[in-house]
């Protein structure tokens, strides 16, 4: 460790202190590195203020600067560790290609393809579970508030809320590509109940997770709704050439009321296997657009903003 770095700023006397050198040092980084960062340092900190009872917050700090280090070191830690991990975890990069054909068809080669295609056939599931999730637990947590049982309730719902979007990160990371917290947000056990209930109603993460989940429902309705009939439509076009091996004759293609193929005009069958390819492959850059855009919107609504 660079001891002259490390000593750059005063080391602060107190945890909070610590935890805002910390963030101050990871300015600019992935935010779901920085909540990451900042659990793990104060899990460690205030573990090691309970097991040394007799001394007070600076002198646990100075006594751990040299273990786990200074604010600023373990920035660097941090941020060193992303890229090892990053390096490590992401799946092979399919060379970039300059044509437009070798552009169309490249979307094949990225692993992030398939897995937003499986996203968006998930996300019809999951977007149910969570609406009903909410809602439910809005519905009941409302309902009982005027009964003793209401306030412990109301705690566990939106205890439940961080731990499902926790577990939504997760998904959205290893099938979108989006890197998400790993951790949750750290919650000083040692507070009152109340605080601990009145901190979670003032943050705008827990109302903002609640959105997302709400807004699952239509989006992966449409999600599952888009996917499933593009592809359909683009392996039934795939497979028509293939329809005279299983003695499929006459009227062939009937959209709308509009025979497009009638009698044994199967020379137009090669066109359409051709449009179902083109078709298949522009559902696959579609899904790919469709697994940026819901990355994005999860990071926003899931993942706290590291400077409040």
């Amino acid at each position: 460790m660079n001891t002259e770095h490390a000593h750059a700023r005063p080391l602060p006397t107190t945890i909070p202190g610590y935890l805002e050198q910390l963030r101050q040092a990871l300015r600019g980084a992935d935010p779901a590195l920085v909540q990451d960062a900042l659990y793990d340092a104060e899990e460690y900190l205030r573990s090691e203020l309970a097991e040394q009872s007799g001394k007070d917050e600076a002198e646990v700090i100075a006594a751990v600067a040299g273990s786990y280090g200074a604010p600023e070191e373990v920035a660097d830690i941090y941020r060193q560790t992303e890229v090892t991990v990053n390096r490590a975890l992401r799946p092979p990069q399919a060379p970039r290609r300059r044509s437009l054909a070798g552009r169309f068809f490249g979307v094949a080669a990225d692993p992030y393809t398939y897995g937003s295609l499986f996203y968006m056939l998930l996300a019809l599931a999951t977007g149910i579970f969570y609406f009903t999730w909410v809602v439910t637990g809005v519905s009941l947590s409302a309902g009982l508030l005027v009964l003793i049982v209401g306030i412990p309730l109301l705690l566990l719902f939106l205890m439940s809320v961080r731990l499902l979007s926790l577990v939504e990160g997760r998904v959205v990371e290893v099938l979108l590509g989006e890197r998400m917290p790993r951790r949750p947000l750290y919650t000083q056990r040692d507070k009152p109940w109340l605080k601990r209930i009145g901190e979670m109603f003032t943050d705008a993460r827990t109302w903002s997770a609640m959105a997302y989940m709400l807004l699952m429902l239509p989006l992966g309705t449409a999600y599952f709704s888009i996917v499933v009939t593009l592809l359909s439509v683009a392996l039934g076009l795939v497979a028509a050439p293939f329809a005279p091996l299983f003695g499929v004759e006459g009227y062939v293609l009937h959209i709308d009321g509009v025979d497009l193929l009638q009698g044994n005009a199967w020379w137009v069958l090669p066109l359409l296997a051709l449009a179902g390819v083109l078709l298949l492959f522009a559902t696959l850059h579609l899904a790919r657009g469709v697994g940026r855009f819901h990355g994005w919107l999860a990071k926003h609504l899931l993942v706290r903003n590291p400077v409040v």
